[in-house]
C-alpha cells in the first residue's frame, strides 16, 4: 500500500488531463506506458540493491557506496530538500482545497491542522505512519476503482446518457496532438505524476523481514501501474474530448471541479462528483504529505548518522523515531509554508519548481546505481543466482530508463525557450542541477572523495545475508501466494 500511495497522488486526480490536452487520447496513452513501463525498471533496480544492502536512505548510501561518497552527500541533501518543499506545497493545497467547502475561513488554520497530523503520525511511531498511509492509499484505490467502472459504464452508454465508444478519438487533434512533441510533453506530465513510486525503498530499512516483502512489492509495482494509471488515461481519453479547454485549466489542488476525474463523473450524471472529489484529493494531499515528512526524516537521520549532517538530528525516540530530524523537517516545511502565506507567490513557486526535476534525478542515479553494483557483483566473482531478488532484463531496464529520463529532464524545460523566452521559467526548471553540482563539488572538495572502482566496491558489509547470519533479521518461510491466505494474514494482522 505504501507503493500505491506513493503513485497515486494529485498527478493523477487533477494534472492527468493535461497530458490528454496536449497530445491527445493516443499520445497521452503512449506516453504512460511508456513511463510506466520506465518507473517499473527503476523499482526493480532498487528492489535488487534495497533488498540486497537495507537501508532507510538508499539515495545516499548507494550512490556514495556504488559511485563516490560526494555524490551520496549530494543525492541525500537534495532528495531531503525535495520532499521538504514538497511537503510544504501540500500544506498550502490543504488550504486551498478545504476552502472549496468554507470559503470564509482562510485557509491558513486547515493548513496548521494539517501540519500537526502530519507530525504526529510521524511522531508516534513507524506503525502510526504506515496505518495511515495504509487506510488513505485503499481510499485511493477504491475511488480509482470506482471511477474506472462509472467510465465505462459511460463509454457503453450505461449511465443514462448516449454512447460514447471512440467517438472522442476522431475528433480535432485526435487522437495524435502534436506527434512526437505531444507525447514528449505528455511523458513530463506522466513522469511528474508517478514521482513518489521510490518512497518503498526507504521502508527496507525498518521492513521485518526484506527478503520475502519487498520483492512481493515492487513485483506489483507494474501492475499498479497498469491498472490505475493506464487504464484511468484509457477511460480519461474516450469519455473527454482532448479540445476541453478545463483540461489546460487543470492543474492544481484547487482546480478540482474542472479535473478529468470529475468530469467523467459529471459526465455519468453525478453531479455531487466535485464534492466527492475534493474529498478525495484532500486525503490525497495528506498522504502525499505524511509520506513526503517520513521519507525526509529517514534520509536525514541517515545523512547525520554518516557525518554529513548535524549530530543532533541522529537521536531517536524509544520507539524508534527521529524525533529531531522530524522535527528539523518540519519547521522547514512550515517556514515554505509561510513564504506563500506572506503573499510572495513568485518566490513560493520557485522554491516548489525545484523540487520538480530532483524526482528524476533520484530515478536516474538509482539506475546508474545499479549499473554499478550489478558489475561490481559480476567482477567479483559473485553468483547472480544468490540475490535476493533480481531485476529482470538487465542491462536493458537501466539503460533504458537512464535514456529517457536525460531526454525528460532536457526537455522539460521547452515550453520556457521555445516559442518565447521565459527566464524565470527557464532558471525555476533548471536550477535544481547547478544546486545538486554545488552539493556533489563541495564534500567532494572538501573530503577529497574518489571515483570507486569495481573491485573496491564493498558488497560483504551490511548486507541482508550478514544481518540474516547475525541474527538482526529473522528469517521467514518464502510468502505463500494464495490470495485467500494472503488475505487472511492481513486480517490477522490488521486484528492483532
Amino acid at each position: 500500500m505504501i507503493a500505491i500511495g506513493g503513485t497515486i497522488g494529485t498527478g493523477l486526480f487533477i494534472g492527468s488531463g493535461s497530458s490528454l490536452a496536449e497530445a491527445g487520447p493516443a499520445g497521452a496513452l503512449i506516453a504512460f506506458l511508456v513511463m510506466g513501463s520506465m518507473v517499473f525498471f527503476v523499482c526493480t533496480s532498487l528492489g535488487e540493491m534495497s533488498t540486497f544492502i537495507p537501508t532507510s536512505d538508499p539515495f545516499n548510501h548507494f550512490a556514495a557506496r556504488f559511485l563516490d561518497p560526494s555524490l551520496g552527500f549530494a543525492f541525500g541533501w537534495n532528495y531531503w530538500y525535495s520532499w521538504m518543499l514538497t511537503v510544504g506545497s501540500e500544506l498550502v493545497a490543504c488550504g486551498i482545497i478545504v476552502q472549496f467547502w468554507l470559503p470564509d475561513l482562510t485557509g491558513a488554520i486547515w493548513s496548521v491542522v494539517a501540519l500537526v497530523v502530519m507530525f504526529l503520525l510521524n511522531a508516534i511511531s513507524v506503525r502510526g505512519y504506515g496505518e495511515a498511509e495504509f487506510w488513505m492509499s485503499a481510499l485511493k484505490v477504491l475511488t480509482v476503482f470506482v471511477f474506472l467502472i462509472v467510465g465505462i459504464l459511460t463509454v457503453a452508454g450505461a449511465t443514462g446518457g448516449e454512447v460514447i465508444g471512440g467517438r472522442n478519438w476522431h475528433v480535432e487533434g485526435a487522437p495524435f496532438k502534436e506527434h512526437i512533441v505531444g507525447i514528449l510533453k505528455a511523458c513530463i506530465v506522466a513522469a511528474f505524476s508517478m514521482q513518489g513510486t521510490e518512497i518503498v525503498g526507504i521502508t527496507v530499512g525498518e521492513c521485518a523481514n526484506p527478503r520475502r516483502e519487498v520483492p512481493r512489492v515492487i513485483r506489483s509495482v507494474f501492475w499498479r501501474i497498469l491498472f490505475f494509471y493506464i487504464a484511468s488515461i484509457l477511460i480519461i481519453g474516450l469519455v473527454i474530448p482532448n479540445n476541453n479547454p478545463n483540461l489546460v485549466s487543470a492543474s492544481g489542488a484547487g482546480d478540482v471541479a474542472i479535473s478529468p476525474f470529475t468530469m467523467v463523473f459529471q459526465a455519468a450524471g453525478a453531479d455531487w462528483a466535485a464534492h466527492l472529489m475534493n474529498a478525495v484529493v484532500l486525503i490525497t494531499v495528506l498522504s502525499a504529505g505524511n509520506s513526503g515528512l517520513y521519507a525526509c526524516t529517514r534520509v536525514l537521520w541517515v545523512l547525520a548518522k554518516e557525518g554529513k549532517a548535524p549530530k543532533l538530528l541522529r537521536r531517536v525516540t524509544k520507539r524508534g523515531v527521529p524525533f529531531w530530524a522530524l522535527t528539523f523537517t518540519s519547521l522547514w516545511s512550515a517556514v515554505i509554508f509561510c513564504i506563500s502565506l506572506a503573499g510572495n507567490q513568485s518566490v513560493y513557486l520557485f522554491l516548489i519548481n525545484l523540487s520538480g526535476i530532483t524526482g528524476m534525478g533520484f530515478w536516474l542515479g538509482i539506475s546508474l546505481c545499479h549499473w554499478r553494483f550489478r558489475r561490481a557483483y559480476i567482477a567479483q566473482g559473485y553468483d547472480l543466482n544468490d540475490l535476493p531478488y533480481k531485476a529482470s532484463l538487465f542491462p536493458f531496464g537501466p539503460v533504458y530508463a537512464c535514456t529517457l529520463l536525460v531526454i525528460i529532464i532536457i526537455g522539460q524545460g521547452y515550453s520556457t525557450i521555445w516559442p518565447k523566452f521565459d527566464a524565470t521559467g527557464f532558471f525555476s526548471t533548471y536550477l535544481a542541477i547547478p544546486l545538486f553540482l554545488i552539493f556533489w563539488l563541495s564534500w567532494k572538495f572538501i573530503k577529497k572523495t574518489k571515483w570507486i572502482k569495481l573491485m573496491d566496491i564493498d558488497l560483504t558489509s551490511g548486507t541482508l545475508l550478514e544481518m540474516e547470519h547475525n541474527g538482526d533479521i529473522e528469517i521467514f518461510p518464502p510468502s505463500e501466494n494464495s490470495g485467500w491466505r494472503k488475505y487472511l494474514r492481513w486480517f490477522h494482522h490488521k486484528t492483532e
